[in-house]
């Protein structure tokens, strides 16, 4: 068994398990304080979560992640920042380890996405990045356990291979219901990078109402003109695609903020939002 070693454990997250465990604890309690949420009856489909070191995001982690129940299979997609490796990358089986225990690989599921045009099975492109392993203890503290996950690196912002990706992700998801296998899907992304923080947050507010508008070609092509440097760009966008498939999506925004709140720094900060998805069908 292939086990994924993390690359950003001592500079994101502390390597210590006890201190991870109790910086999740922390911002458990600080988090929903900060950003409270409308509950609502459903669970979502999708989150948007960022993926910074804890202290600049945790809280918006906690928060949108708060309370929530999600499946035992985690369909996680996120950006590239490597370069490396195939344009829609799918780790193919395996486990990833991290400082609260290693989370299985669903390799079935792997490999019966990446049976698809659009996706391929790969190992490069997750090798040296930090977008999944960040998120997971936080999923391990809402969970309590070590979901599978099916991770996906998405490596081009091309609009004819995201709207083909994302209608093919649909079939696939259209299959697993039909199977009676519950999933859910995390998107992972920080927002505008390295701006001042009204602008960080001004371009934010560009991108994320393209988001709650479902507009998957505006969101790519805002992201674009208004130079907005959204990392997991491509992979909300796919993500959407795929919902165009299966029904009507709505967003509810958690929380949004930039580095500068926790660094002080306000003329080079990088914004982070918390999003929940619901499918309407």
């Amino acid at each position: 068994m292939i086990v994924r070693e993390p690359v950003a454990i001592g500079r994101f997250y502390p390597q210590n398990r006890d201190q991870v465990e109790a910086a999740l604890a922390e911002f458990g309690k600080t988090g929903p304080a900060r950003y409270p949420v409308e509950a609502r009856a459903e669970e979502p489909w999708a989150l948007l979560l960022p993926h910074a070191g804890y202290i600049y995001c945790g809280n918006v982690l906690a928060a949108t992640l708060a309370k929530l129940k999600l499946a035992d299979t985690l369909l996680i997609f996120c950006p590239n920042h490597t370069g490396r490796g195939q344009p829609l990358s799918v780790w193919p089986d395996g486990a990833w380890k991290t400082p609260v225990g290693n989370f299985p690989v669903a390799g079935d599921l792997c490999k019966e996405l990446a049976s698809h045009d659009a996706f391929t099975l790969d190992y490069a492109a997750h090798l040296g990045e930090h977008a999944i392993e960040v998120l997971l203890p936080f999923i391990y503290a809402t969970s309590g356990s070590l979901p599978a996950i099916v991770p996906v690196c998405v490596g081009t912002h091309n609009p004819d291979k995201l709207r083909q990706a994302g209608q093919e992700l649909a079939s696939f998801l259209q299959s697993l219901e039909a199977r009676q296998r519950s999933y859910s899907i995390i998107i992972s992304s920080d927002m505008n990078h390295f701006e001042d923080h009204a602008t960080c947050l001004a371009k934010d507010e560009l991108a994320l109402a393209r988001i709650a508008a479902a507009d998957s070609d505006g969101l790519l092509a805002v992201c674009r003109e208004q130079s907005i440097s959204m990392c997991g760009v491509a992979a909300c966008a796919l993500v959407m695609y795929a919902a165009s498939h299966l029904g009507t999506l709505k967003s509810q925004l958690v929380g949004h903020t930039s580095s500068a709140e926790a660094s002080g720094n306000f003329r080079q900060t990088v914004g982070y939002a918390g999003l929940r998805f619901f499918l309407e069908r």
